[in-house]
């Protein structure tokens, strides 16, 4: 049969599938997944709540009981409302779509969550990566003079930043906010949070030109998939538009909303790991040759003298981290870890001090 692999745009053959490494029988501490599970009590509720979805019909296209949970659960402010995508990375698909207009860029920090660069990619428009500086905090002289040469139609900042786990100075952040007034539109990416315990959600009616994104995934719903991102009500309007219809799945929906009911558990379970995070990056610190960078996320990045070997070593001993040496210079033989469970936690410490 004749190859009909032509008709693919040569940019997208040209590029690799986004690679998740299967984790069957391991530690999994390379996704940033939270990883304490619902009270077996809360388990058993939820499982009667999902046995009466009507699978056989379509979800309210509206959403708005779910919609109306998450403003009044998550910090949205009084007036503003939400649109939700499958997880963080359709939200950034819609985005894309919307702001495809000829010539239209992208510009974020680098390194940073690759599907900025790759959705803006999907959607015909060039990204302008800028990169950090040496400690990873934002080159802020240089964002300005890219944001005034470049004019882009969107600005990422993720707050924290993936991979490198910190928070970017918020008045660096105002300033570049305010170069992109008139230009363009800066998303605020808070996937990480609950971790982080600080947000520009309460900030919106300040910037007409800001979008506040997050993700239930780090909150500990990742198996869900469910993003959601709040804006001035007239920008939010525009992308409501290039919402695929019915997006949100029925059980999803269900699921997201009874997790809201008890919030209290999730809180609690993120307050455990802002707990052991600060427990994990000190015992990592004081291993020798291991450098630890500060961290508002639910993971760590770390410096090592030979990031493949450690992270080869490490798997032979059944435990996946994620090796992020080659995602950029800066990042030159890091190693990004999940922080887990105090027993997770354990056997990676005691893998770390044996090789």
């Amino acid at each position: 049969m004749p190859s009909i692999t032509h008709i693919i745009r040569p940019d997208i053959r040209a590029l690799h599938a986004y690679h998740v490494p299967d984790a069957s029988g391991l530690v999994k501490l390379d996704a940033m997944e939270n990883p304490y599970e619902l009270p077996p009590a809360l388990r058993q509720e939820l499982s009667q709540r999902l046995a009466q979805v009507a699978l056989n019909r379509y979800p309210v296209p509206s959403y708005h009981a779910l919609k109306a949970a998450l403003c009044d659960k998550l910090g949205v402010p009084a007036g503003f409302d939400v649109v939700l995508g499958n997880g963080s990375d359709e939200l950034i698909a819609m985005i894309s779509i919307a702001c495809a207009q000829p010539g239209a860029k992208v510009l974020a920090p680098v390194p940073g969550f690759v599907m900025y660069a790759m959705s803006a990619q999907f959607a015909g428009m060039e990204f302008i990566g800028v990169p950090l500086q040496a400690d990873f905090a934002l080159d802020k002289a240089a964002m300005l003079t890219a944001i005034a040469e470049h004019k882009p139609a969107i600005v990422y900042l993720a707050y924290p930043n993936n991979p490198t786990g910190n928070l970017f100075d918020e008045q660096a952040m105002l300033e570049i906010i305010q170069a992109q007034s008139g230009i363009g539109m800066v998303v605020i990416d808070e996937a990480y949070q609950p971790f982080a315990q600080t947000s520009f959600m309460p900030r919106l009616a300040e910037f007409d030109n800001v979008l506040v994104m997050r993700t239930v995934s780090k909150l500990g719903l990742a198996g869900i998939r469910l993003g959601y991102m709040a804006a001035h009500p007239a920008l939010l309007a525009e992308f409501e538009k290039v919402r695929p219809p019915y997006n949100i799945n029925i059980l999803t929906q269900t699921t997201a909303e009874f997790a809201l009911e008890h919030i209290a558990v999730f809180d609690a379970q993120a307050a455990q790991l802002r707990a052991e995070r600060a427990s994990l990056s000190a015992a990592l610190g004081a291993l020798p040759g291991i450098e630890v960078f500060p961290s508002a996320a639910n993971f760590l990045l770390i410096r090592v003298p030979d990031a493949e070997l450690i992270h080869a070593r490490l798997l032979e001993r059944k435990i996946l981290i994620k090796n992020v040496s080659k995602m950029h210079s800066l990042l030159k033989n890091c190693l990004r870890i999940t922080v887990s469970t105090k027993e997770e936690n354990a056997l990676l410490l005691d893998a770390l001090k044996t090789i």
